[in-house]
């Protein structure tokens, strides 16, 4: 009897301690890249992923966009693709021919996301008028479309948290018909800390993003990295999806096991990674594909792309839960 009423009392702790914490986390059903301009995303003009021309035709893009997107998909498993806009991409012609990245990556199977990147680098939306009319277009456009979220602003750091949540309230309320589990709200500062945003009873609902870089800090232990990015995480991992982390990847660094600590780059890799699968977080890498950036896991070959790290793609997919 008394070891009957041990084996009972086992199974009534079990739920209570047996589980971690963010178990219910969801968000890794992302697994993607970003895929940039060559001039970084905070241009003053059109932004132009690598790979694609402004004198490009929708056909082109499509075709172009084809090759690329399953080079994402064959080379290092990634089911998600983060694209660039601005006013100035999507309030003129050049949206009617650019969209065909983004309809090359659905026909895949693909998800997307559109984030707005400003180009003045202050922190703030540049022109509200224009950024209302963008992204009034761009959410007609792909509001539909299930597998397509939205991103209102990239590193909002010129703005308060107040300021921050009341600006992404406004947007949530003139795109209500967006459901808001595809609307990522982007952390305070540099996307760096999504424990403000997430604690918003305005913003409940949404997904939150976060951005995590090795250049941050200068610590050579994955124990230290986790510390730093948990911190940012508090208790919403079960909401963030970590849409920007990248660490060179053309300069011969070994990312595989027995080689993270001792290295400021592999060491926030290896801890990024190692959270981000334990969580069950969502990692869209920085970039999966950029021109002249040595953090660009993918270079392009012909009209595919070839890996540039192949330990860093085995960590990278380690994180996806892959």
């Amino acid at each position: 009897m008394a070891r009957l009423r041990h084996c009972l009392l086992a199974l009534l702790l079990v739920p209570l301690f047996a589980v971690p914490h963010e178990a219910a986390a969801a968000t890794n059903a992302f697994r993607g890249v970003n895929w940039a301009d060559a001039r970084d995303n905070y241009v003053d003009g059109w932004v132009i992923p690598t790979g694609l021309t402004a004198g490009d035709s929708y056909d082109s893009v499509r075709g172009k966009a084809d090759g690329i997107i399953t080079g994402f998909q064959q080379k290092l498993g990634a089911n998600t693709v983060r694209l660039p806009i601005n006013p100035q991409s999507v309030n003129s012609d050049w949206w009617g021919r650019y969209k065909g990245a983004a309809d090359s990556a659905l026909s895949h199977g693909m998800k997307v996301i559109f984030g707005y990147w400003e180009a003045n680098k202050d922190g703030f939306v540049d022109d509200t008028n224009a950024w209302n009319t963008m992204w009034d277009k761009v959410t007609a456009d792909y509001g539909g479309n299930a597998n397509v979220y939205f991103e209102p602003m990239n590193e909002p750091f010129g703005y308060r948290l107040n300021d921050w949540v009341s600006l992404c309230s406004t947007w949530l309320s003139r795109h209500s018909n967006i459901p808001r589990g595809r609307v990522l709200i982007s952390g305070t500062g540099y996307n760096d800390n999504v424990t403000g945003v997430g604690a918003a009873s305005a913003l409940n609902g949404t997904l939150l993003s976060l951005h995590f870089y090795g250049f941050w800090a200068s610590d050579t232990t994955r124990s230290a990295w986790t510390a730093n990015l948990s911190n940012r995480l508090g208790s919403y991992s079960s909401r963030t999806i970590i849409d920007e982390a990248g660490a060179p990847m053309t300069t011969g660094l070994d990312y595989s096991a027995g080689h993270q600590d001792g290295n400021n780059f592999t060491a926030y890799f290896a801890a990024t990674t190692d959270l981000a699968r334990s969580r069950q977080m969502g990692v869209v890498y920085w970039p999966g594909l950029r021109s002249g950036d040595t953090y660009s896991i993918t270079r392009q070959s012909g009209s595919g792309l070839e890996v540039n790290n192949a330990t860093g793609v085995a960590q990278l997919r380690w994180g996806w839960g892959l």
